[in-house]
């Protein structure tokens, strides 16, 4: 499986989990930008997103929302709110610069697209929303630039048609997510098995689009090999707008990040071995071939002179049947651990 580079970091096998915090729909003023970005870059991450549309080229006037997050409202209005000025834009992009944070953002329209390759943007990401819409996608890879296609509503089949649409195009630098498009996203539609399915169907990088309250779901998506969590950030999850009260608050994703970040440590190379700090009580804890009576030179061992009991530098326990009937070497004493030079 091959690595993605976001910047000067890689995403992929062998890789820490690369996190990114989404910020856009949670401000509408660059300043409310800056204090996000300031917030995410505290708590650890490795990226910021925004979002860029605008409501004239996303949805017609008569589309509505009608989910947990928003109730039933104009989706035209709702995004002419939230959408941010191309100064906007700049303005948040050269900030996260200037600190050194890595953003990118998510367009929904091919004008947005060619905007932000103006600002020299290093990664566009796809919204499940236009998983399968095969131009955009077009457009987006012949940037050349890296592709982070959402998957939420998607069968298998839609999976495989939008990542060969982006291969197509000469483009191999695609990371692909697992999401379900519900805001917010709950336990019984989470599914994390698909992004499992989705790991072994492709060789590429996925990992994980987060819409669930709380952090385990993100956690246990990095358990189970997610190579890239993404999930909406937030000042204050009471704060004004759809988005504050499914995002992750700084003290939150400060510990998903530090979890994550300790993640490769305990899960190992996956080789079954001692670890190098068992093995002195391996010594002492594990159990051997211990004599319960005194044995003479020349006396079998059976079991009315032998037992197992601890410590573990003795005869190993499990060759308790292969010693049976074995002669003493030399005497021997009760309580004497066994070796392999006192028998015969």
């Amino acid at each position: 499986m091959r690595t993605v580079a976001l910047g000067d970091k890689r995403v992929g096998p062998g890789q820490p989990v690369y996190v990114i915090a989404e910020i856009g729909g949670n401000f509408i003023r660059a300043e409310d930008g800056f204090r996000l970005i300031d917030l995410a870059i505290a708590a650890g991450v490795d990226a910021v997103k925004v979002q860029t549309f605008r409501a004239e080229t996303l949805t017609t006037r008569s589309a509505i929302f009608d989910m947990e997050n928003t109730g039933v409202v104009s989706q035209w209005e709702l995004f002419r709110k939230f959408e941010l000025s191309d100064d906007t834009h700049r303005e948040v992009f050269d900030y996260a610069r200037s600190k050194g944070m890595f953003i990118f953002s998510t367009p929904t329209h091919s004008t947005d697209v060619d905007m932000l390759e103006g600002l020299g943007v290093l990664a566009h990401k796809i919204g499940s929303d236009d998983a399968v819409n095969i131009p955009l996608l077009k457009h987006v890879a012949r940037t050349g630039k890296p592709v982070l296609l959402s998957t939420g509503m998607c069968t298998m089949s839609e999976v495989r048609r939008s990542v060969d649409a982006i291969l197509e195009e000469g483009n191999d630098q695609l990371i692909l997510f697992h999401c379900t498009t519900n805001y917010p996203t709950h336990a019984e539609s989470v599914n994390l098995g698909a992004m499992v399915a989705m790991q072994r169907e492709f060789r590429l990088p996925v990992g994980y689009s987060d819409h669930t309250l709380g952090t385990d779901v993100s956690y246990a998506a990095a358990v189970l090999g997610a190579t890239i969590l993404e999930f909406h950030f937030t000042h204050d999850k009471n704060a004004e707008g759809p988005d504050h009260m499914l995002s992750k608050d700084p003290a939150e994703t400060a510990e998903l990040v530090r979890k994550v970040r300790v993640l490769p440590t305990i899960l190992g190379d996956g080789v079954k071995r001692p670890m190098a700090t068992e093995m002195n009580t391996r010594r002492n804890n594990r159990k051997s071939l211990v004599l319960t009576a005194d044995v003479k030179a020349g006396e079998k061992i059976s079991p009315a002179n032998m037992t197992i009991m601890r410590p573990g530098y003795g005869i190993p326990c499990e060759h308790y049947y292969s010693i049976l009937g074995k002669t003493a070497s030399h005497d021997l004493k009760a309580d004497d651990v066994l070796n392999w030079e006192d028998i015969f």
